[in-house]
């Protein structure tokens, strides 16, 4: 193994808290000249917010050690040129596609591409018909999903992720999303090339056996899964086998070296 794609919410932290350990881990990293990126599907945020925090927890990171949805997406969205993106994600997030000039917030035609991700509560029926009757104009606008994870723990508990309305919204359109996102192995795959490194000399650690553990090993890369964030004993028991079970993040240097 010679790189590293670290997932965030579950594996470096929970919530507002560190996982304990994560910073010596990243910090470990850097010292010990291996490549490393920050994988995440989370949509709620910019690269930059998501910098931020991790520096408030002693990690330094820049927008370039992060890898998003958000970003391949603009990027897809941009080589293909479909048109004008309807989007279906928080504010913050939306400063990404700033440059393609996306539909006024009520628009329900004209939309090259409906873009989807975790707008949490802000979903509400009038939202999700709008995303709906966008993709049913007679144009056909593409379904881009930033992501299929399916949940997340938050403070509070699990929640519902941006996957949960791409199928829904698959299912009522008649359509199929281009995903960007885990687990799908054009990301994977995109996160591997970062790193200048083949994608069998890559580990993904994550807390998500599907999207973290099964995409990344579909994608030719090591599987570790972690017993933090949304990890249930019945993982362990799916049709999917990790390459490694590590209690936390905090276990990655031993096992790296085989100690």
């Amino acid at each position: 193994m010679r790189g590293v794609l670290l997932d965030l919410d579950g594996v470096v932290y929970v919530g507002d808290s560190s996982v304990p350990g994560a910073a010596g881990v990243v910090d470990w990293l850097a010292r010990e000249d291996i490549p490393f990126r920050f994988l995440t599907n989370t949509s709620s945020r910019p690269r930059a917010a998501i910098a931020a925090k991790l520096s408030s927890m002693g990690i330094p990171a820049s927008d370039d050690d992060i890898l998003t949805p958000a970003v391949a997406a603009r990027s897809w969205l941009q080589h293909h040129s479909p048109g004008r993106p309807a989007l279906f994600i928080p504010a913050a997030t939306a400063s990404e596609f700033v440059e393609l000039d996306p539909m006024p917030d009520d628009a329900e035609q004209g939309a090259g591409a409906v873009v989807v991700g975790d707008l949490g509560e802000a979903w509400d029926f009038a939202t999700f018909n709008r995303a709906f009757r966008l993709l049913m104009a007679d144009s056909r606008p593409t379904l881009i999903a930033l992501g299929l994870t399916r949940y997340w723990r938050a403070d509070d508990g699990l929640r519902l992720d941006a996957g949960a309305f791409v199928r829904a919204l698959e299912y009522a359109a008649g359509t199929t999303a281009v995903v960007m996102g885990k687990p799908d192995r054009a990301f994977y795959e995109t996160a591997v090339g970062s790193l200048g490194l083949a994608a069998d000399h890559v580990v993904m650690v994550g807390d998500d056996i599907r999207t973290d553990v099964e995409g990344a090993q579909r994608a030719g890369l090591t599987g570790v899964l972690v017993r933090t964030g949304k990890f249930a004993p019945a993982d362990l028991g799916a049709d999917v086998s990790p390459d490694a079970v590590l209690a936390s993040i905090a276990e990655l240097p031993d096992w790296w070296t085989g100690d």
